[in-house]
């Protein structure tokens, strides 16, 4: 088994259950961020678990699928669908899925930390909306051209990959956005047109003042619980999942791509207490921040 291979592996050490979902760490996922993107070929895993996956998810990871060859079935949140080439896969953050493959089926995988999302997104522009739902769709050549140029920059170490990398992530988030938007048949969850795309703006200017999910609500006239229906409806996820999310992203990249010491980046988020903004940090993460800053200066797992 190859390096790359080794750094998949099971958080839930125990045999699983009926109850348990597994939780897939690639290349270090709780830790760090060890590359722009991670990309490999469908076959390269497949062949190590006889091209089955039991469904799982990734807690800060978004993925895309592209099946070029071959064909197979992925199970999204307990419903299962064909995948015929060529088709892409949009798994977002958090998402149940599993796979199962034909022998010999090609294509690729490419895998993005959350933090390239935040960066790449504008939340008043709506990609956000789209792309948090998981989707099976024919992958027009445009989609499929970006997925391949990303796999041909992730394999080479020439001067600004790490630029071109994002350059074409940002690319592929808006091709498969806009390929979800064009094909969308189910309308916005609310009633009221808009909410979460709004809701997600205000969470981008308010995620330091702390507000609560009351607050929020508040603002945009709804009621808690409607906020958090709307939410868990787009993204599965509560409204007060999404806050503490927001802030947890923040906080991994300024411990990755600053030098700011602990205390001061708990005060930037509007902590008024380190140790409490530590204690939330382990919570959500498994690390604590100076682990986390220590693992990711550690470099690249793979």
């Amino acid at each position: 088994m190859d390096q790359t291979a080794n750094n998949l592996y099971i958080s839930n050490m125990n045999q699983p259950t009926a109850a348990t979902i597994l939780n897939y760490n690639l290349f270090g996922e709780s830790g760090d961020l060890p590359d722009v993107v991670h990309c490999e070929t469908i076959e390269a895993r497949s062949r190590l678990h006889d091209w089955e996956f039991a469904p799982h998810r990734h807690a800060r990871l978004h993925q895309v699928l592209l099946l070029q060859e071959g064909a197979g079935t992925v199970t999204l949140e307990g419903r299962t669908h064909r995948i015929n080439p060529p088709s892409f896969v949009n798994i977002p953050m958090g998402i149940v899925h599993g796979f199962s493959f034909e022998p010999g089926a090609r294509g690729q995988v490419i895998t993005m930390a959350v933090e390239m999302l935040d960066e790449s997104l504008r939340p008043s522009e709506g990609l956000n909306r789209i792309l948090a739902r998981p989707a099976v769709h024919p992958a027009p050549k445009p989609v499929m051209a970006t997925l391949l140029e990303i796999a041909r920059a992730f394999g080479g170490r020439d001067f600004a990959r790490a630029h071109i990398l994002r350059a074409h992530c940002a690319l592929l988030l808006g091709q498969i956005a806009q390929t979800l938007a064009q094909n969308e048949t189910t309308p916005e969850t609310s009633d009221q047109p808009g909410l979460l795309s709004r809701f997600e703006a205000l969470l981008e200017t308010h995620f330091q003042d702390h507000w609560t999910v009351a607050d929020y609500a508040d603002a945009l006239a709804v009621s808690p619980t409607h906020l958090s229906r709307i939410t868990r409806t787009a993204t599965g996820r509560p409204a007060s999942r999404l806050i503490e999310e927001r802030i947890i992203r923040e906080a991994r990249r300024n411990l990755v791509y600053t030098n700011l010491p602990v205390s001061t980046i708990a005060y930037t988020l509007g902590f008024e207490d380190p140790a409490y903004f530590s204690r939330v940090f382990s919570r959500a993460t498994g690390l604590s921040p100076r682990a986390f800053r220590s693992r990711a200066a550690s470099g690249p797992q793979d």
